[in-house]
């Protein structure tokens, strides 16, 4: 086995980290990848405003009561995302989650979305490195100061990271600027996205992009963009040179994503990895009827079964009857009948 990865003073038992997702890593998501082999798994994103003015949706994002595995194991470790872009506020959150059970602290500085940005936050912050790094600084500060890192007996303060894109507009690249600017702020570690914001998921990944961060900083470096198989988390660290991989729209309907890399990092051949287009069709569709069970258990059935409508298309991609049954579960307001149309693609 390999070496763990760590982060500032969080030490993880592997390199593969689920990334932050609007509207998909919810506490379900977080402990259905931790249980494949995520090492650490983020929240959705945090509006920094939101904290500060009590909203509560907001809240509801940050609770953090992990479920557990099946075999009784504990959740992975969870990371908290902020978006924002006033120093102040992202510095009154971060002393406010210091003392949460949060493992680490992340600046979104990559989101593409068009409310998020003309707002400018995520991606925007892009276009203001100067704003980049007092962003980060403060929520360094703001992170040390919830800690009490200047009494001699209060814990070590959370790390504080940051995940970036290659830019904002098309063409352009920022990726080593910002992550400098990052690193000199005093964050543990940067996550680079190989796009621009213009380019939102379109396209591919500049995996090079990745490659420049990692020669130009000496904090670690978590290569993004583009990871659908454990065999391209691996192919990215190897080609890039980065420490670390965040899998994002990879894992949706494959939490499976997570047992490739860590067993190809370990030392498997590929030949003996069961990939998705490996596993059976039974066992796609029993870990999607258990995602929709333990969602309606968190939440309820009736936000439970709506949320997972978009979830039936990614679990059945590729399988005979799926369109039709993706077009029947959208009209579906309770989970035995949505299991039982599910069912029936066996």
């Amino acid at each position: 086995m390999k070496a763990n990865f760590k982060i500032g003073n969080l030490e993880l038992n592997n390199p593969f980290l689920l990334a932050p997702l609007a509207g998909f890593t919810d506490k379900t998501m977080r402990a259905l990848c931790a249980e494949q082999g995520a090492s650490l798994t983020f929240t959705e994103m945090v509006s920094g405003k939101g904290l500060k003015y009590g909203d509560r949706k907001t809240r509801k994002l940050l609770e953090l009561d992990e479920m557990y595995s099946e075999d009784g194991s504990p959740c992975s470790l969870t990371g908290y995302q902020l978006f924002g872009s006033e120093p102040e506020i992202l510095m009154y959150a971060a002393e406010e989650l210091a003392g949460c059970d949060n493992a680490v602290l992340d600046l979104n500085c990559g989101c593409p979305v068009p409310k998020i940005v003309k707002n400018g936050e995520g991606s925007a912050l892009l276009k203001n490195i100067d704003l980049l790094y007092d962003c980060v600084a403060a929520m360094v500060a703001g992170a040390q100061r919830g800690a009490g890192a200047d009494s001699e007996w209060d814990p070590e303060p959370k790390p504080v990271t940051a995940k970036i894109r290659m830019g904002f507009e098309l063409g352009e690249n920022v990726a080593v600027e910002a992550a400098r600017a990052i690193e000199a702020a005093g964050a543990a570690a940067v996550t680079v996205h190989g796009r621009t914001r213009q380019q939102y998921y379109e396209g591919r990944a500049d995996w090079q992009v990745i490659a420049e961060v990692k020669k130009a900083v000496s904090i670690p470096v978590i290569g993004n963009g583009d990871v659908r198989s454990g065999e391209d988390a691996i192919r990215i660290m190897d080609e890039t040179g980065c420490d670390a991989v965040m899998i994002a729209r990879g894992a949706l309907g494959n939490p499976w994503i997570f047992a490739e890399a860590n067993a190809l990092w370990n030392g498997a051949k590929a030949d003996d990895i069961i990939t998705l287009d490996r596993r059976s069709k039974d066992e796609r569709i029993d870990m999607l009827i258990r995602h929709i069970n333990m969602v309606c258990e968190d939440k309820g059935e009736r936000i439970g079964v709506k949320e997972m409508r978009k979830y039936v298309g990614y679990y059945t991609k590729g399988m005979h009857g799926a369109t039709a049954v993706r077009r029947e579960v959208n009209s579906i307001d309770d989970a035995e009948t949505m299991i039982g149309i599910i069912e029936g693609l066996k």
